[in-house]
């Protein structure tokens, strides 16, 4: 039986003028494109609307957490906060992401300062209230808790604002997110008391915070997503990048056929003399750990150990909310940047703005339109903590989460205006008679919520702040 295939059609379509072929292509095969970007379309819209359904029968609260003083623990305390938070991943079967629509959820790690009064909080799903509660007094037993409510209700929810302005962006990492950014252990030196031999990157974010006046806010967000383990593939692809190696694969049939073709050639190289089979196979060779340059060694090395810890997608975002009669954008925006790059190593990675997509700048045509509907977007992706929302989520270990959101050492940070817990807790003596509980009549800056809460301290002579101090009378309530 012979088989015999007509080629006519096919050459004189290659024949026809390039504007002709493309035009005799989009009628024969367009409508193919446009019902697959079609269906995908579809695919995507289905997903978002039964997430959605099944995310509104789910809450989330605001835990803010107030640090004993005098705190002594290193960022190592955070660390392992985060690594008891990947307690709460979990992996959907195909039945609960497509008919039922569950998702995983995602947590914030906030730093909040309204007109110099910082606090840090943590919003998490109700259902991992005791997660987050049990990691947190794991490593700090004399620390508060308290549910509090949502800050970024004290502002104008519709921009633009007659009265306020506000900035906001993304920050990204400087290059593939495989690579390590400078880490907390690497800010510490063998000079001086041993209690000061950590210089606290945090100091500086601090003293920008406690330097906010009044009618000035500053909202720090850290989204974090506990993923699985496939992730340190990625990074082992990279490893090969750099060292030379060729991904093993097996290969199909078309694979083999080339196989053959590649064999064959290396018979007729030795005969047209072109190239020495020998050197084709050197310069296939990987490179050794001997080979590779210094900064090749530091990236492999920081590849790998990152790769070694667990991991969450992240990402950070950024909102400074003012009035605009007392905005001061260079000394907030800039120095947040300084900040940032605190934990750049120019040979692995860092910190920056998105500017190009998130940030609330514009340039060329349409400006201020443009620059409204920035402004709109990201103060919505914040006060709703929107992980899926602006740039893409990248992956970030325990110790670089810990590094950039962490409680202050005391003995390097000195934040008067920081809530702190008003000391160390102890039980009663069995004895001791009961007393009517006094009222406690001192304004607090956080609006607490729940009769379980544990409270805020106040802020007065019990805290950290200077006792000439006091809350400006227009302060916002949360």
């Amino acid at each position: 039986m012979e088989i015999v295939i007509n080629l006519a059609g096919f050459n004189q379509f290659l024949n026809l003028p390039p504007a002709q072929m493309f035009w005799v292509f989009a009628a024969d095969f367009g409508w193919l494109i446009i019902a697959i970007a079609y269906l995908i379309g579809i695919r995507h819209l289905y997903l978002f609307y039964i997430q959605k359904k099944w995310g509104a029968n789910h809450k989330s609260i605001l835990l803010a957490i107030d640090i004993p003083k005098a705190n002594e623990q290193s960022p190592k305390a955070a660390e392992n906060m985060f690594t008891y938070l990947g307690g709460a991943h979990g992996t959907q079967s195909f039945f609960e992401k497509w008919f039922l629509g569950e998702y995983q959820k995602s947590f914030s790690y906030e730093i909040v300062s309204l007109e110099g009064y910082t606090q840090f909080i943590i919003r998490t799903p109700e259902e991992f209230r005791n997660l987050i509660e049990t990691s947190v007094y794991s490593q700090y037993p004399d620390a508060e808790i308290s549910e509090v409510d949502d800050y970024t209700q004290t502002v104008p929810q519709k921009w633009p604002n007659e009265e306020y302005d506000l900035w906001g962006a993304e920050f990204i990492t400087q290059t593939n997110w495989v690579y390590p950014i400078k880490c907390y252990k690497e800010f510490e030196h063998q000079y001086g008391p041993s209690e000061t031999q950590f210089k606290d990157p945090m100091a500086s974010l601090m003293d920008l915070c406690g330097s906010l006046r009044q009618g000035e806010q500053f909202w720090m967000q850290i989204i974090v997503k506990p993923t699985g383990f496939d992730w340190p593939e990625k990074s082992e692809k990279e490893i090969d990048k750099i060292l030379g190696r060729k991904k093993k694969y097996k290969p199909g049939l078309f694979g083999v056929g080339l196989e053959a073709l590649g064999n064959a050639s290396e018979i007729l190289y030795p005969i047209w003399q072109d190239i020495d089979p020998a050197d084709k196979k050197k310069e296939d060779k990987p490179k050794s750990m001997m080979e590779l340059t210094m900064k090749e060694k530091r990236r492999v090395e920081g590849i790998q150990l990152k790769a070694s810890q667990l991991g969450f997608e992240a990402k950070i975002r950024v909102l400074y909310v003012v009035k605009k009669e007392v905005m001061q954008r260079s000394k907030v925006v800039n120095g947040f940047v300084g900040y940032i790059k605190q934990f750049l190593a120019m040979d692995l990675n860092g910190f920056k703005p998105d500017l190009n997509i998130t940030a609330t700048r514009t340039a060329y045509f349409w400006k201020q339109e443009r620059l409204d509907t920035k402004k709109r977007k990201i103060f919505r992706n914040y006060v709703n903590r929107d992980s899926t929302a602006g740039r893409d989520l990248c992956i970030l270990d325990i110790e670089e989460l810990a590094t950039i959101w962490h409680f202050p050492v005391e003995a390097n940070v000195k934040a008067a205006m920081m809530q702190k817990a008003p000391g160390r807790k102890a039980d009663a003596p069995a004895e001791l008679p009961l007393a009517p509980e006094e009222k406690n009549d001192a304004e607090d800056i956080f609006n607490l919520q729940g009769k379980n809460s544990t409270p805020v301290s106040s802020l007065g002579a019990s805290n950290d702040l200077n006792k000439d101090a006091a809350p400006p009378p227009n302060l916002p309530t949360l």
